[in-house]
């Protein structure tokens, strides 16, 4: 009779794939393990034997641990049950986003976001940024954004932050950088003379609406495959979320020249 796959017997069972990622802590019992699953010995002892013929995990009487097969597979398990969770809290937001715009080695790494809100803003709201994330960038010491639009009343939230010391970083579009010399020249040039803010032009294509992130959150606005803008933002306030969006933040912050002048 021919075995499982490793894919089957890792994946086709709630409590094996349990199983191998409780143990990638430490070695465990019996009664550690049925109290950590919340089941019977009856239950759990078959899913054990699969798991043991097919040399993923060992026993020295009552206690079981991984064996090297059983660690190398359980490494890489945790990322990928990590991106499962991240992109099926909402399947058909992240579906329908454009995403070439984050790196390839970034998207590897997405699963970081862990815990996110999806928010889509009333008409009513539609030009005011996240409140969250206007208030949270008042006490934080830094702010950086990259972005293709500025909110009506993005000279109001500066005043707020740099009156309050935070350091604001701002990666801008070429079009928006064109914008704000025809519609806000004065605006911009004072913005230019702040001391606690930093412009840089990025000039290549930008395929999203924005990504900004303080000390607390990131915040993220994607367009849609087809191009469109549908006003949804993306929420996180995990650290690893922070980690990854300063990642995302560096990779176009080298490929952008300062702007000291209009």
């Amino acid at each position: 009779m021919s075995k499982k796959t490793l894919l089957d017997v890792i994946f086709a069972s709630d409590k094996r794939k349990n199983v191998l990622l409780i143990l990638k802590n430490s070695p465990k019992e019996m009664e550690a393990l049925l109290k950590s699953l919340k089941t019977t010995r009856q239950a759990l002892l078959p899913q054990m034997r699969i798991l043991e013929d097919h040399h993923l995990i060992t026993r020295l009487s009552d206690v079981y641990k991984l064996t090297t097969i059983g660690e190398l597979i359980a490494d890489e398990m945790i990322p990928l049950l990590y991106t499962v969770n991240v992109l099926d809290h909402d399947i058909d937001f992240w579906g329908e986003r454009d995403l070439e715009f984050i790196p390839p080695e970034l998207l590897d790494r997405i699963h970081e976001l862990g815990e996110y809100e999806i928010n889509e803003p009333s008409i009513s709201n539609i030009h005011e940024l996240n409140k969250e994330f206007t208030e949270t960038s008042a006490t934080s010491s830094k702010m950086c954004a990259v972005t293709t639009i500025f909110h009506p009343n993005f000279m109001d939230l500066f005043a707020l932050w740099t009156q309050n010391r935070t350091e604001i970083t701002m990666v801008i579009s070429e079009e928006l950088f064109q914008k704000l010399k025809e519609d806000y020249l004065r605006e911009f040039q004072e913005l230019l003379d702040d001391n606690y803010i930093r412009f840089y032009l990025y000039d290549k294509p930008f395929n999203f609406v924005y990504f900004a992130l303080n000390d607390e959150c990131i915040l993220m606005t994607m367009l849609t495959k087809e191009g469109w803008y549908d006003n949804k933002e993306l929420i996180s306030l995990s650290s690893t979320a922070l980690e990854w969006g300063r990642s995302l933040f560096a990779h176009y912050l080298k490929d952008s020249r300062p702007i000291t002048e209009i």
